[in-house]
């Protein structure tokens, strides 16, 4: 009976914490070091959410409080905390960018990104990668970005019934992910869209923060411990291949040119270049991003 009792005392002292993510391989860190009972051995217990609807969907759970931590792309995040989001960033959690494909229907004639001029973009929510990055690949391809058309689709599974069904002629996922999709032909990759500055990032609801920074820093250090033994795995490979139906070519690929932020480094001039390029594609103004560094950290 004493045993029972001293492991509820631990338990009651276990601090819960409700984390969402993108269910990729970008956070195959936290799943590992949540079934290996890591974060409990530092008085954590983190329940975790896949968030399929993406850096939308998680910053609505910040608004609502439905979640206290969320791992989520540096454009959204940002974006959202300027215009009054009630969050810090804490951490850079991905300082490799983004490689975002470029998806159209599979029997469509779009052959080129130019192709896409004045087409309509599936995205999952508004304020969300694929949202914001349209903007960037029609700002790179040199046209009015005032003038994109866009459909809320919700998640991945949306974007794919969209294109099928001629609600929307392009959509853009991380394209890595949406590899097993081109291969069964439900869309075609015709490029890609790669961010300018380190991908994901680790936010926490002001108020957790404020009364659990210790622990919350623990939190990330031991995230960042796990994604160094992941990136130097020989197993890697073979658990994202199996985990994530990916080939082992294409694995072996994204992991190449894919560095988690092993040391917890600020990158501060990177979230320059975010602000910056908001504001240029009109989607933040200038008195939103006013004393920026203060807002976002």
């Amino acid at each position: 009976m004493k045993n029972s009792s001293q492991n509820t005392n631990k338990m009651e002292k276990l601090l819960g914490l409700k984390v969402g993510g993108v269910p990729e391989h970008f956070n195959l860190p936290w799943r590992l070091a949540i079934e290996e009972g890591l974060f409990h051995n530092i008085g954590l217990s983190i329940h975790w959410s896949d968030m399929t609807g993406g850096t939308g969907q998680m910053v609505r759970g910040l608004e609502s409080g439905s979640l206290d931590v969320a791992i989520l792309l540096t454009e959204g995040i940002t974006k959202a905390i300027l215009e009054g989001l009630n969050c810090k960033i804490i951490q850079v959690y991905v300082q490799t960018p983004l490689h975002w494909g470029v998806h159209v229907p599979f029997k469509s004639e779009i052959k080129n990104i130019q192709d896409l001029k004045g087409k309509t973009y599936a995205i999952s929510r508004m304020g969300s990668g694929s949202h914001l990055m349209s903007y960037v690949m029609a700002d790179q391809a040199g046209w009015n970005t005032n003038n994109l058309k866009f459909n809320v689709i919700g998640d991945v599974y949306g974007g794919l019934w969209a294109l099928e069904n001629n609600e929307a002629q392009a959509f853009l996922w991380e394209k890595y992910t949406t590899h097993p999709f081109t291969e069964q032909q439900k869309c075609r990759y015709i490029d890609e869209v790669v961010t300018p500055w380190p991908c994901f990032v680790i936010a926490v609801r002001n108020e957790v923060y404020e009364l659990h920074k210790e622990a919350i820093d623990s939190m990330c250090n031991l995230v960042n411990l796990k994604a160094t033994e992941v990136k130097n795995s020989k197993e890697t490979i073979d658990i994202i291949s199996w985990r994530y139906n990916l080939k082992k070519e294409q694995v072996e690929k994204w992991l190449s040119e894919t560095e988690w932020n092993y040391t917890g480094e600020q990158f501060i001039d990177e979230f320059q270049k975010t602000v910056d390029y908001l504001i240029q594609l009109n989607l933040l103004t200038d008195k939103n991003a006013e004393n920026w560094q203060e807002k976002l950290f």
